[in-house]
């Protein structure tokens, strides 16, 4: 089990890119949360497999239709293990 911090920028809010997040969390079996910042960022913290959080990643660098993902900055952070599911934050 690993965790990640992302900050996605770019067209990221106003597009679906919370839900997006949501259901790609879903899809990879990942928990954690997402929430729009005030810069006009989108914040991801994600536990799961290594694998999985990889594919979270690249699903995130590219997000939905919409969306148009400028960069991804990654941070590494210690599993809390606290999370059932992937929700928005808010």
């Amino acid at each position: 089990m690993i965790a990640r911090r992302f900050f996605i920028s770019g067209r990221v809010q106003g597009v679906g890119f919370r839900y997006f997040a949501i259901a790609q969390a879903s899809e990879l079996d990942i928990t954690g949360w997402v929430r729009n910042l005030p810069d006009g960022r989108v914040e991801v913290y994600a536990e799961g497999e290594k694998e999985r959080i990889e594919e979270f990643y690249h699903r995130l660098s590219k997000g939905p239709p919409a969306a148009i993902v400028v960069s991804v900055e990654v941070k590494e952070e210690t599993p809390k293990g606290s999370y059932q599911s992937f929700m928005v934050k808010y």
